[in-house]
């Protein structure tokens, strides 16, 4: 191609002016004659084609902006995000900022129209005559239009397009900034700008910069720090101050090169130019964490995180809600309490070490409400087996991140109890609790199915008590015999047990259905703190089951808030439930926590340990609050007993449910209810619940048939009569001996 003669314009930068000209007044160019340029790769024809710039809307999709989780008293404690943004108004940008910007971005931008004509026309002659862009030209305008396509892109060839360094590209670019300068000010057009752009360092937008940069706001960044900021918007990659020392000394050069272009357009003098320059970078490097791991409290963060991800409401896929949760911009308003969360902590790293291979976790609920206030464990959550640190959510069940649970043990009694209550029986009432039990050699246990279960040549025995007895609700669940419940459960039927817990909302952690089986009563399902404590949250709230509660409010970006209350539902009768509190309060002061002692308050609750000492639970409440606590070993209960073990720094021949479970909930309960005014149970009602029917103790033997010096107290039948065989079952006819029975699930024999 022949050299163009310096005395005659440039054809077709003259065009692209008038085109650019016309555009920018409104004038619709319907077509242009474009002559050919050698070299350029482009012919007239599509240059007509491509070069037909009218305005063409822009989809601007809302920012990603992150979630964030406050706790009861309105303070974050979490966030998600898929990019580290926070969008802000242009008054809360310092105006050095914006000058800086607009000096060595677009110095002309609140002169020219939707493009710089002189700019852009010089880039494009460049870049056309070189065969593709090679030079920039764009404007703050631009600049925008292009990031709000690349932040659209959702794959990796949309992002190619949205970058592709072609003319067609950057004249579709021109399309949109004439669209864009219609519908927006200047200064709304800067401040999408300056929310839009990446400054490096996961730094979406200038006040996130300015917190990962200098550690302030955006209001109060300097001339050294704005004209750094500023010129990490033209190769963030390169300028990364994070990668290390040369990336930080290139941007220390790029901040000097807007100093210096501040100073030469005369928005600062000389002088000010080089005292900034003089200044050390001030790269202070502080992250934004995201996610539970970094969250003061993860499991809890993890409920409310599966509380949203498992909802429909927030989206129909998981993927639509896992979007919504780190780019949504959402102020999550929640229930934990960090005062109650203290206390768990605390209670519970004075008994387990975070070194433990045991771990303990606890849950506290409010009856009446459900709202869950503390979720914590012995062990840090993290993903390092080296750290000895918990990956899942120990203290929920498999919906809400959490696993597979413990076996409940002798706090699934309580639903044997409350069933026996609701049908009658009175606190007098009883029977023989014999030292061994042996399901099949009495009578069938049917699950709701009407399938006869239970193994009948496995004999459950008694922890606490060697021989038999005649125990009564009070005594036979102040002592948790064993043998007691089986009968109990035998006389009021394994499936009205069953339901009494599904009404209480208890439901196995692995989300499968719970094992109907004759040790149900003993505590064979696995289950987790949250939904032990809301299902003994039920008595203290006088018969009310109220769904686990993590969120109250949710806000979103436009600042549209939505409450979520309580969903509550009367199961229990009040007097009923009044009725298991008043036996559960004895617990403490005549049963298997009278070592540990009560917390100055009416309270109620119950241990248990789960057979060969596998896991230990306490679960209890006051009429304020309901905790659960569980012990046991992840890798395996089974095969990691509480037996012989360290735990805590301190020896243990064997783990029960009151020996470190008991004291976690009576030292977190104290601390949690400071300053709350105790409430008193309502009394039982004595004249529908005192005494006994026909089922009352036996009287004591005569003296002379006490000569041995043995305990006969068992050996006065059975008032129940639920030990004669029914309908004529004898063992061995295939009937009462258990033979084609479901066998099914593992047996419970501790019973504390």
């Amino acid at each position: 191609m022949q050299a163009q003669r310096k005395d005659r314009p440039n054809p077709v930068l003259g065009i692209l002016r008038l085109i650019i000209a016309a555009s920018a007044a409104g004038v619709l160019a319907a077509a242009v004659a474009l002559p050919a340029v050698g070299g350029a790769g482009i012919s007239t024809k599509s240059a007509v084609e491509t070069l037909n710039l009218k305005p063409e809307n822009l989809d601007e999709p809302p920012l990603p902006e992150p979630s964030v989780l406050k706790d009861a008293n309105g303070k974050q404690f979490a966030q998600f995000y898929y990019e580290n943004r926070r969008v802000v108004t242009l008054d809360k940008v310092a105006p050095i900022m914006q000058t800086a910007l607009i000096a060595i971005e677009d110095f002309r931008f609140y002169q020219h129209g939707p493009i710089d004509v002189e700019g852009t026309a010089r880039a494009l002659v460049k870049n056309l005559s070189g065969g593709g862009v090679m030079q920039g030209g764009s404007s703050i305008t631009q600049q925008y239009v292009k990031q709000v396509l690349l932040n659209k892109a959702e794959t990796p060839e949309e992002q190619q397009a949205a970058i592709a360094p072609t003319v067609s590209r950057k004249l579709s670019e021109l399309r949109y900034a004439m669209a864009i300068e219609r519908k927006y000010s200047k200064n709304q057009i800067l401040e999408k700008y300056l929310n839009i752009a990446y400054f490096g360092a996961g730094a979406h937008g200038i006040q996130a910069a300015a917190r990962r940069f200098f550690d302030k706001p955006a209001s109060e960044l300097n001339l050294a720090e704005a004209a750094t900021l500023a010129g990490a918007v033209q190769n963030p990659a390169r300028t990364d101050p994070s990668v290390g020392p040369e990336s930080r000394e290139r941007l220390m050069q790029r901040r000097n090169t807007v100093l210096d272009r501040m100073a030469e357009i005369g928005k600062i003098t000389p002088q000010q130019a080089a005292e900034a320059k003089a200044k050390k970078l001030g790269w202070k490097n502080i992250k934004a964490p995201g996610g539970c791991g970094a969250s003061k409290f993860p499991y809890f963060c993890l409920y409310v995180q599966y509380e949203i991800l498992g909802n429909e409401d927030f989206g129909k896929t998981m993927d639509e809600r896992r979007k919504l949760l780190q780019r949504g911009g959402l102020e999550i308003r929640t229930t934990i309490d960090p005062k109650m969360q203290a206390a768990a902590e605390k209670a519970i790293k004075k008994y387990v070490s975070k070194k433990d291979k045991p771990v303990a976790s606890q849950a506290m609920v409010v009856p009446g409400t459900g709202e869950i206030k503390a979720m914590a464990a012995s062990r840090k959550f993290g993903g390092s087996k080296k750290k000895n640190e918990m990956s899942y959510n120990i203290v929920a069940d498999g919906a809400h991140g959490g696993g597979r649970g413990f076996q409940q043990g002798s706090t699934a009694k309580v639903y044997t109890l409350a069933t026996a209550l609701e049908e009658g029986l009175k606190y007098g009432d009883g029977f023989p609790a014999p030292a061994g039990y042996e399901a099949g050699a009495y009578s069938t246990f049917k699950n709701c199915k009407g399938d006869n279960v239970g193994d009948p040549h496995h004999t459950v025995r008694n922890s606490s008590e060697g021989g038999g007895g005649f125990k009564t609700l009070e005594t036979g669940t102040w002592g948790s015999v064993n043998t007691f419940f089986l009968k109990l459960e035998q006389k009021v039927g394994l499936c009205s047990v069953v339901k009494m817990a599904k009404k209480l909302g208890v439901k196995r952690a692995d989300g499968n259905k719970l094992s109907e089986v004759e040790t149900f009563t003993l505590g064979v399902n696995e289950v987790d703190p949250v939904t032990i404590a809301s299902s003994y949250a039920v008595f203290a709230s006088r018969g009310q089951y109220c769904k686990p509660l993590a969120i109250t409010e949710i806000k979103d970006r436009d600042g549209k808030a939505k409450q979520y209350k309580p969903k509550c539902s009367q199961v229990l009768e009040e007097e009923v439930a009044d009725a298991v509190s008043g036996i559960l309060s004895g617990v403490f002061t005549k049963g298997t926590m009278q070592e540990v002692g009560g917390i100055g308050r009416d309270a109620a609750g119950k241990t248990g340990t789960t057979d060969n000492y596998m896991s230990a639970w306490f679960a209890g409440y006051t009429p304020n609050l309901a905790s659960a606590v569980s012990l046991g070993d992840p890798r395996g209960t089974s095969s990691h007993k509480l037996i012989g073990i360290t735990i805590g720094g301190q020896y243990y021949p064997y783990v029960y449910g009151a020996s470190i479970s008991g004291r976690i909930w009576k030292d977190s309960m104290l601390s949690a209810l400071k300053g709350i005014e105790p409430t008193e149970f309502t009394p039982v009602d004595k004249s529908r619940f005192g005494g006994c029917t026909e089922h009352c103790a036996p009287k004591p033997p005569k003296k002379k048939d006490d000569k041995d010096g043995q305990d006969h107290s068992g050996d006065f039948g059975d008032p129940f009569n639920i030990f004669e065989p029914p309908n004529g079952d004898q063992p061995g006819n295939g009937r009462g001996n258990g033979r084609g029975r479901q066998v099914t699930g593992p047996v419970v024999t501790t019973g504390r």
